[in-house]
């Protein structure tokens, strides 16, 4: 077992391996090059969500086994740490189109059968919460099984435990160059990491796109996110309500809001008109890392022994950060490989 670990990259991968390695009685030093969910995972939206339970695989377990796993893991974090993620399985609430409840039904039957009990979904004219969308068809699909969680406060909460545990997080580092970095290393580094590691294996790994989001200043810290229209409307515990996200491939400047937002926050006011006169307190944007394979990349790093890679969370990063960290400590740590093919690098 590797006694001493490097992790290039604090948001919410490196942060999370670097968690799971330090409970396993390894020491850590997080290498960050510039401060604590600097990249994507310093968003605001925090949407813990299923995927469709229908056409059930491997892929979709993985993420279940990490939405079921979440609400004790985050626990242990703020314990150990002092810091509160935000986290709270508060579920989900979506307009039903007129035109769908019959296949939504077929969707419910299928969540009975792989979502493990209590969690089930359901239609319903009568939905409990503060932030009730409009439906046209009076109908809602709800869930019980979504969570959320304020991405800043849980990768701060993330960073409050490692360091409670005397890990050593570096901020300010700049880029680092893979012959200088002490092995074991797992490299988290976001869209960089995967422009390097193009680069390093002559093919594209994937890139990055740009998102937007937003908060408003509402407080239904209790009340089911929404999702609708393909926007995620996610009330935290802090009296406000994140609204997001865009996705950009194009894009000018990676870190400033535009345009693009001001729609966003429109439509959820209009979705939840709850939210009407809600005041705009932030506007966030940074570039999430979106593997080519569109999946979590996981495993050894090509050509380089010791070094391993963590990336590719896009939109799926802190639902997933329970069982990615595990998968990473087992394969660093005890050299033991249970990472599904479909997140391997190829």
């Amino acid at each position: 077992m590797a006694s001493r670990v490097t992790v290039i990259g604090a948001g919410i991968f490196g942060l999370a391996c670097a968690w799971e390695c330090m409970r396993r009685g390894a020491q850590v030093r997080v290498i960050e090059a510039e401060r604590v969910g600097a990249g994507s995972s310093g968003g605001t939206v925090g949407a813990l969500a299923p995927h469709a339970p229908e056409n059930w695989n491997a892929k979709k377990q993985m993420q279940l086994d990490a939405l079921l796993a979440a609400e004790g893991w985050w626990a242990g974090i703020a314990q150990a740490g002092g810091v509160d993620p935000g986290y709270a399985r508060t579920g989900r609430i979506q307009p039903v189109d007129p035109a769908t409840p019959d296949r939504l039904r077929a969707r419910i039957a299928a969540a009975a059968e792989v979502w493990p009990a209590p969690f089930r979904m359901a239609l319903t004219e009568t939905p409990e919460g503060l932030l009730l969308p409009v439906s046209d068809s009076g109908l809602y699909l709800t869930d019980t099984l979504s969570a959320r969680l304020s991405p800043r406060r849980a990768c701060a909460a993330l960073a409050a435990a490692i360091r409670a545990k005397d890990g050593e997080i570096e901020e300010g580092a700049g880029q680092q160059s893979p012959d200088r970095v002490e092995s074991p290393a797992i490299w988290a580094a976001g869209a960089a990491g995967l422009a390097a590691l193009s680069i390093d294996l002559g093919r594209s790994m994937g890139n990055g796109v740009k998102g937007q989001s937003a908060l408003l200043a509402h407080a239904a810290p209790d009340a089911p996110q929404v999702f609708a229209e393909g926007l995620h409307i996610v009330p935290h515990a802090d009296g406000t309500v994140a609204i997001g996200s865009t996705s950009e491939r194009d894009f000018i400047d990676a870190t400033e809001t535009d345009t693009q937002l001001d729609p966003l926050i429109e439509r959820a006011r209009t979705l939840c008109p709850a939210l009407a006169d809600a005041p705009i307190i932030d506007r966030w944007a940074g570039i999430r890392p979106r593997a080519a394979s569109r999946a979590p990349l996981l495993g050894p790093w090509p050509g380089r022994p010791g070094h391993f890679v963590a990336n590719g969370g896009f939109k799926i990063g802190f639902a997933m950060a329970p069982v990615i960290a595990a998968l990473m400590a087992d394969l660093v740590l005890e050299a033991t490989d249970r990472i599904p093919a479909d997140f391997r690098l190829k």
